[in-house]
């Protein structure tokens, strides 16, 4: 039996929508912007920049970053804390942390470097070494980033139905371990760049159902957002290009 094909793979999940929403990804969008306050500049989508602000870090909180690079997301955060609480920025890639060094380096005053950490830890494991650890965690999984692989004729022939399950697992995984590196009352953001429901709202779903009763999930105020289930995402065919980004909050009780 011949495998399902990317473009029959998502025509499943969005429909006649499906065709509008591809158009709008293989589009390139100049919407981009920074915050205030750098040393220079460092331009991302408008959406990741609201989603980062979405964590509501303040100063003098312990907040994790758990799958950090390229560290855009982080420097928002950074520019939240101004220097106070702690910042531990994660990622496994020994490369991708150098390229985010150098980005915390380039764009953010010495005096907010100095509360930064960055580290390399396996997230899918990491409540079970730092546990109630957090005030709040971001959690940008690493998901299928359909944009991206579009964009790319190598990857579009390499994609497969099962790519997304073994990222599913992972995202679960990753997940479940910021809820136990948070403390009681924490803070948690979700988030992928992925226009999968499974690798989305799914995950928060899956989550809710087993383990009822440990957090409760928090309104997010997106610009252009579309309401889920669970969270909310922001998609490039009604949002000016923006996303695509899903993002959900919820605090751990």
């Amino acid at each position: 039996m011949a495998k399902m094909s990317f473009d029959e793979f998502y025509a499943s999940i969005w429909g006649s929508r499906w065709e509008s929403l591809k158009a709008a990804m293989l589009s390139e969008t100049d919407d981009k912007a920074s915050i205030d306050g750098l040393v220079s500049p460092y331009y991302m989508d408008r959406a990741s920049i609201d989603i980062a602000l979405a964590l509501g870090a303040e100063y003098g909180e312990d907040i994790l970053d758990m799958c950090a690079a390229p560290g855009g997301k982080s420097i928002v955060i950074a520019s939240a804390l101004r220097g106070t609480g702690t910042l531990t920025s994660n990622d496994r890639s020994l490369d991708r942390r150098e390229r985010m060094r150098r980005a915390f380096d380039s764009s953010l005053p010495e005096d907010w470097r100095k509360n930064i950490r960055i580290t390399g830890y396996d997230a899918s494991k990491w409540g079970v070494y730092e546990k109630d650890r957090y005030d709040r965690v971001l959690l940008d999984a690493p998901c299928s980033s359909e944009r991206h692989v579009l964009g790319s004729r190598e990857h579009l022939e390499e994609w497969s139905p099962s790519r997304p399950k073994r990222l599913q697992a992972l995202q679960y995984s990753m997940f479940a371990s910021a809820m136990l590196a948070l403390r009681k009352g924490g803070i948690l953001v979700y988030s992928t760049c992925s226009v999968n429901s499974g690798e989305d709202e799914d995950i928060i779903a899956r989550f809710m159902k087993k383990h009822s009763g440990e957090a409760e999930e928090l309104e997010m105020d997106l610009e252009y957002g579309e309401k889920r289930e669970h969270g909310t995402i922001i998609l490039p065919d009604r949002a000016k290009g923006r996303g695509p980004l899903f993002a959900a909050k919820l605090r751990k009780l």
